[in-house]
C-alpha cells in the first residue's frame, strides 16, 4: 500500500506507551533482580521486551519507515531524560535535604553505561525492525510468529550484548560478564515467545481497525531517511 505522511490517533496512542516503556525501562534498570544465587538480571528485563513487541507491531501494521520514526523518537526521550537527570542532580541542595546522595544514585548514569544503553536500544530496534520488515515481503505475510520470534533472536541479541559488553567489560570477570549476556538474552527471547499470542491479538486489532497491512516493498532500509 502507499505510505501516507499522516499518523493516525492510534499510532500516536501507542507510540506514546512504546516510549513510555522505555523511558521506565532506562530508570528501573539500575535495580538488580536477583533471580538465583547465580543468575541476577537488571529489573528492566521485565519491561524493555515490551518495546520490541510493539515495535514488531509498529513494522507490521505500519511498515518500516513509521516505525523507523517511532524508534528515534524514543532515542530522542530517552537521551533528552537524561540529561534532565544529570541537571536535576547537580543542581544545588539545601542542607536540610538528606536524598541527594539516593537520587543521584537512581537517576544518574555514567557516560559509560549511557552510551551502552544508546548503542544497544538502537542497534537493537533497528535490526529487529529490518529483519522483520524483510521477512514479511518473503514470506507474503504469512507467519506472524516466525516473523516476530525471528527478528528478536537477532535485536534482542545486539541489545543485550552491546550493552552488557560496552557497561561492564574489564570491570569484572570475563565468564561472570558472557553470563549476564546469556541470561538477558534468553530471558527477553522467551519474554517474546510467551506473549506471541498477545501480539498476534494487538496486530489483528490494529490492522482491522486502521484497515491496513504495509507491505515494505522496493524500500531501502536507511535508518535516517529513505
Amino acid at each position: 500500500m502507499n505510505e501516507s505522511k499522516q499518523v493516525s490517533r492510534l499510532f500516536m496512542l501507542i507510540g506514546i506507551v512504546f516510549v513510555a516503556c522505555l523511558l521506565l525501562s532506562n530508570l528501573i534498570a539500575g535495580k538488580m533482580w536477583a533471580v538465583t544465587e547465580d543468575i541476577t538480571l537488571p529489573a528492566a528485563v521485565i519491561l524493555f521486551p515490551v518495546t520490541y513487541i510493539l515495535g514488531d507491531v509498529f513494522t507490521e501494521v505500519y511498515g518500516f519507515r513509521k516505525a523507523r520514526l517511532i524508534i528515534w523518537a524514543g532515542f530522542a526521550a530517552s537521551f533528552f531524560a537524561v540529561i534532565i537527570y544529570l541537571i536535576t542532580i547537580a543542581l544545588p541542595h539545601p542542607g536540610y535535604w538528606e536524598g541527594q546522595e539516593a537520587y543521584a544514585t537512581v537517576m544518574g548514569t555514567t557516560p559509560r553505561v549511557a552510551i551502552a544503553s544508546f548503542a544497544g536500544y538502537l542497534f537493537g530496534e533497528f535490526s529487529n525492525s529490518m529483519i522483520l520488515s524483510r521477512l514479511k515481503v518473503v514470506t507474503g505475510g504469512r507467519k506472524l510468529w516466525l516473523r516476530t520470534i525471528g527478528s528478536t533472536l537477532i535485536g534482542e541479541g545486539f541489545d543485550s550484548v552491546i550493552f552488557i559488553m560496552i557497561s561492564f567489560w574489564g570491570t569484572m570477570e570475563n565468564s561472570v560478564v558472557l553470563k549476564m549476556i546469556l541470561f538477558q538474552y534468553l530471558f527477553k527471547v522467551c519474554y517474546e515467545i510467551l506473549f506471541t499470542p498477545v501480539t498476534y491479538a494487538v496486530v489483528k486489532f490494529i490492522k482491522k481497525k486502521e484497515g491496513i497491512d504495509t507491505f515494505d516493498n522496493d524500500i531501502k532500509y536507511n535508518i535516517i531517511k529513505g
